[in-house]
């Protein structure tokens, strides 16, 4: 298979050196990988331009006591230890939370949310299968609509989920970070705000002012940390440039792929929003380095009916450049 034939949402690619093949993990696809339910799927490439039938890794009804069975979202798999790590978003939408407190403008916010969160399951294999560490709940806290979350290793070698806040509970989307156990089976503590995504001057600057129950929500998705050589922290993820609400809840604007750099090296930042690197409705991008050296940049597009796109890229200091778009790879389109 190639690129352009394989369906996929929020790829995520694991450069194996063991077995010099590149893993993209994305959201199971019956339609490609023959097997029914959410959960995670996985295609294997040895040069990144052609690739296997998918293999279903992760099902989300074959976890006993699991507490959502929809979603199967931005499943990422990192090695830990001597085992892998999956982490996917799910969701339950016959649990509601909470209507939470006034937002910050002061008026109350009641759109309805539900219980959504990552859940970490844990495998020997790249290959799967992976089993729920706690089936129970997500691992961040469970009173926090979230997705998206991801694997952060800080100098002291203190693993972190670092996740999506939803903007359905906070109406300006965030980016949190929360404290894992050394076996990354739990969390310990509270979460940390990392920054809101209108943070981003140039969301601001798309978005008309007006009262504050006229004001449409800011997006936050898709994180991913990359440290540079030169010690900066960088953190990819993905927004609307330009986001309308309709009543029914849904939002609709273009889809970029932007990034944030926290030149301190911390993950407490400060965090300074950067121009976006990719538009025209691509998104959910994620860094990885090639077997010979390259760093590329792996994305959807478009967001509905999506394929994936790769970029060749340059990291000047802690600024983040696209050298050219990998249409030899991607098919081009």
């Amino acid at each position: 298979m190639r690129l352009p034939d394989m369906p996929l949402h929020d790829p995520f690619i694991v450069a194996d050196k063991k077995t010099r093949a590149y893993h993209l993990y994305t959201s199971n696809d019956p339609s490609v990988s023959g097997v029914d339910g959410t959960g995670t799927m996985v295609y294997r490439s040895r040069d990144l331009r052609d690739w296997t039938r998918p293999v279903v890794v992760f099902l989300a009804a074959e976890q006993q006591g699991i507490w959502a069975t929809d979603g199967g979202w931005a499943p990422e798999v990192h090695a830990w230890g001597d085992r892998y790590y999956l982490f996917t978003t799910l969701h339950d939408q016959d649990k509601p939370l909470p209507v939470p407190p006034p937002n910050q403008w002061g008026a109350p916010f009641r759109t309805p949310s539900h219980m959504r969160g990552t859940i970490t399951a844990v495998s020997d294999s790249l290959l799967g299968p992976f089993t729920a560490v706690d089936p129970s709940r997500p691992t961040p806290p469970e009173h926090l609509m979230t997705l998206d979350g991801t694997l952060y290793v800080d100098p002291s070698g203190q693993p972190w989920m670092v996740y999506a806040h939803e903007w359905l509970q906070t109406i300006d989307g965030t980016m949190e970070a929360i404290r894992l156990a050394p076996d990354l089976y739990r969390s310990i503590g509270e979460p940390i705000f990392l920054f809101k995504a209108s943070d981003a001057s140039w969301i601001s600057e798309q978005i008309p002012g007006g009262v504050p129950h006229q004001l449409p929500p800011y997006i936050t998705d898709g994180p991913q940390l990359y440290r540079t050589p030169d010690g900066s922290l960088l953190m990819l993820w993905s927004t609307y440039e330009k986001n309308t609400a309709g009543q029914d809840g849904t939002v609709s604007g273009g889809y970029v792929q932007t990034y944030a750099v926290s030149k301190s090296g911390d993950l407490t930042g400060p965090w300074q929003q950067q121009r976006p690197l990719v538009r025209d409705d691509s998104g959910h991008g994620m860094l990885f380095e090639t077997f010979d050296g390259r760093l590329m940049m792996v994305l959807h597009r478009p967001f509905d009916n999506a394929r994936g796109k790769l970029y060749e890229m340059q990291l000047l200091g802690d600024e983040l450049r696209v050298l050219r778009r990998r249409a030899d790879l991607d098919g081009g389109g």
